[in-house]
């Protein structure tokens, strides 16, 4: 607990819920900012030119040649980004963190990343106005704007940042390894699943994965890797 100005003790949630904030507001709302330039920039600049003629040409390309069996492994490799799973992983993974860690800074860093990154993918798709790319479909297309994909930055946020959090927690080489392999693959299988399914020109893929990893590494260097200088993990022991 810490005492506060006033004499009353400030729970630890909302010590370490505050300096994340404080510390992250500035940096995520430039990548935000960058986000959306980046958007009217694909949107309405490149859409004509020879850029936006090769991102428009990928998703046919891959409209082309589905398979049933390329159907129902993409349909599986959407499921792992969707809101659903990413929001029940996101919170299960935050209440083991505070159970095995002890403290409120891995639960608050995973849950932060994961709302940032929602919170810029809303705002951009509100500011974003991109038709979704004219093939098949293979999922009900959403309310929201093709540019950025929403799954692809959330599956970076959540699986990226539980990989990253384990991995700091462990000394063995092997695991560390293991941990950013799988970090790095399953946002890879979402990506690429949101292209094949019709649902993503390779920019919007693009962005997502540039704005997802932004998050990341400021939260990870601010919040996560900031905070463990000054309070390092109580009986933290080497997996």
């Amino acid at each position: 607990m810490l005492i506060t100005s006033r004499g009353r003790a400030e729970p630890a949630l909302a010590r370490e819920l505050l300096t994340a904030l404080r510390r992250t507001a500035i940096p995520f709302i430039l990548v935000g900012v960058a986000t959306v330039l980046t958007g009217l920039l694909i949107s309405s600049v490149l859409a004509d030119t020879w850029l936006g003629r090769r991102d428009a040409d990928v998703p046919r390309r891959l409209a082309a040649h589905r398979t049933p069996t390329g159907n129902t492994l993409s349909h599986v490799g959407t499921l792992l980004g969707e809101t659903i799973t990413v929001v029940t992983l996101t919170a299960l993974v935050a209440i083991v963190f505070r159970f095995a860690f002890h403290r409120w800074l891995e639960p608050v860093f995973i849950v932060l990343v994961v709302v940032s990154q929602s919170l810029i993918f809303v705002i951009t798709t509100l500011l974003i106005d991109r038709e979704r790319p004219s093939v098949p479909h293979l999922d009900e297309s959403p309310p929201t704007s093709s540019f950025p994909s929403g799954h692809t930055s959330a599956a970076i946020a959540c699986y990226g940042g539980v990989a990253l959090v384990l991995a700091w927690h462990t000394r063995h080489a092997w695991l560390k390894v293991l941990l950013a392999v799988l970090g790095v693959l399953v946002p890879v299988v979402v990506a690429v699943s949101r292209l094949y399914r019709g649902m993503h020109y390779p920019s919007d893929v693009t962005a997502s994965v540039l704005m997802a990893l932004a998050v990341l590494l400021i939260a990870s260097e601010l919040v996560l890797f900031g905070r463990s200088v000054v309070t390092k993990p109580p009986g933290r022991q080497p997996a």
